[in-house]
């Protein structure tokens, strides 16, 4: 396996595939590395090369007991970036994925990022904190971490009908109901639900200011997960010149539900950069 050692110490494993301009995918939760195959797949065979990772905690990459937030997250895909020594790299996250690469950006700046993907991304705030008033109530996510400490893999697959729209009239294979489930099945326990702290009370509004490079916001009009109008259309307002496109009754994992559509817009982006 490719792997890479943190700052910390932690193992991080990822995935490097084709030659060309790089791209590194972040991934939502609780997924890992494997939910960007058809993208990457896609990609690589059109003369670029894709990147994605385990975040700690989650999918082949170690498992510790803390450092479930944001600036450490940020700080291993720095540490991955210097590894590779990646240049001029196209930042992809979806979902907490995107609060990743944005606080990369607020952390590390754009020296080495040529743009920018946010994919129905929790930026620039999920949760109803501070003055953001018109985030997701709290209790949410109250609920979502009594579910996983109950019992996780019940949760999460009852949770697949809200993220894959499948109670919206979406449909998805049992092939991918089943590998969604497995994967989020390999994530720490503890990571997982830390991540759900990490991704609905962090305020990534400061990040976004400091983006300045090429912006693609793709957003869901039906995502029952991360809201468009308290995310993506917020965050698509603050960047400055970001492209925003929202999917028709798109649920949040749009990733699968409107696979080929992403994959020709992502293509079209970097080919305009």
């Amino acid at each position: 396996m490719s792997t890479i050692k943190t700052q910390d110490g932690t193992q991080i494993y990822y995935k490097d595939w084709g030659a060309g301009k790089p791209v590194l995918f972040s991934h939502g939760w609780p997924l890992d590395a494997d939910m960007w195959d058809s993208q990457m797949n896609f990609l690589a065979e059109r003369g670029y090369r894709v990147i994605a990772f385990d975040r700690r905690g989650f999918g082949r990459s170690d498992q510790p007991w803390n450092g479930y937030n944001y600036d450490t997250f940020a700080s291993d895909i720095n540490d991955l970036i210097q590894a590779l020594d990646l240049q001029d790299v196209t930042l992809v996250g979806f979902s907490m994925g995107g609060g990743d690469v944005a606080r990369y950006i607020g952390k590390y700046g754009t020296t080495r990022i040529a743009a920018l993907v946010l994919l129905g991304a929790v930026t620039p705030v999920f949760g109803k904190i501070g003055d953001y008033s018109q985030g997701v109530d709290l209790s949410v996510f109250d609920g979502i971490r009594d579910g996983l400490r109950k019992d996780r893999a019940q949760f999460i697959s009852d949770f697949a009908a809200t993220f894959y729209g499948t109670n919206a009239g979406q449909t998805v294979s049992e092939g991918v109901l089943t590998q969604t489930l497995n994967i989020a099945l390999l994530a720490s326990l503890k990571g997982t639900i830390d991540c759900v702290t990490a991704f609905s009370e962090t305020d990534f509004r400061g990040d976004l200011q400091k983006v300045d490079v090429p912006t693609l916001v793709i957003h869901g009009s039906n995502d029952q997960v991360v809201p468009f109008e308290s995310t993506g259309k917020v965050a698509a307002e603050m960047i400055a010149n970001a492209e925003l496109k929202v999917y028709d009754n798109g649920p949040h994992g749009f990733a699968v539900t409107h696979q080929d559509q992403l994959n020709d817009d992502l293509l079209a982006f970097l080919k305009s950069l």
